[in-house]
């Protein structure tokens, strides 16, 4: 994973302390362990998934994707591409990913992810809450062409 945002030399040990938690998750997603997987997560996160499911709770996002592993997603990879870490106070950070989910690595990261990771009381970043967007960019070019306005600023 990368991260393109400049990162403030303090909170270099947070950053990639978060990038640790993401890259675990991902390696729990990669073995099918639905366990490992929702131990990423705190024991009341919200799991908004790019299809429009919620899940609550590490426990249930570990549960509910251990069945996943074991039918359509077995087999697969989550690959995240960390595009932006922003900390909000000491214990909070938003985190935006690109990234897809595959059998082999994807040739194109469609898929976008909003993290909030929080800091729990022995230290150790937990995922808070995620929410997956499908990137539709035909429907994208076509907003950006006839509303130019809605085009973000350039990175």
């Amino acid at each position: 994973m990368t991260t393109r945002t400049p990162v403030e030399p303090a909170r270099e040990s947070d950053t990639a302390a978060i990038r640790s938690l993401l890259d675990e998750s991902s390696a729990a997603w990669m073995r099918g362990d639905g366990t490992a997987y929702g131990r990423c997560f705190t024991e009341d996160a919200t799991d908004v998934t790019f299809v429009g499911t919620v899940y609550r709770g590490g426990d249930e996002i570990g549960r509910a994707h251990q069945a996943l592993f074991g039918g359509f997603l077995k087999g697969t990879r989550l690959t995240l591409d960390i595009t932006d870490i922003r900390f909000h106070g000491t214990d909070t950070a938003v985190v935006v990913t690109r990234g897809d989910v595959g059998k082999g690595r994807p040739k194109r990261l469609g898929k976008l992810a909003t993290y909030t990771v929080v800091r729990d009381a022995g230290g150790r970043w937990l995922i808070a809450a995620v929410q997956k967007t499908q990137r539709k960019r035909l429907m994208e070019a076509v907003s950006f062409r006839f509303q130019p306005a809605t085009r973000p600023a350039a990175r």
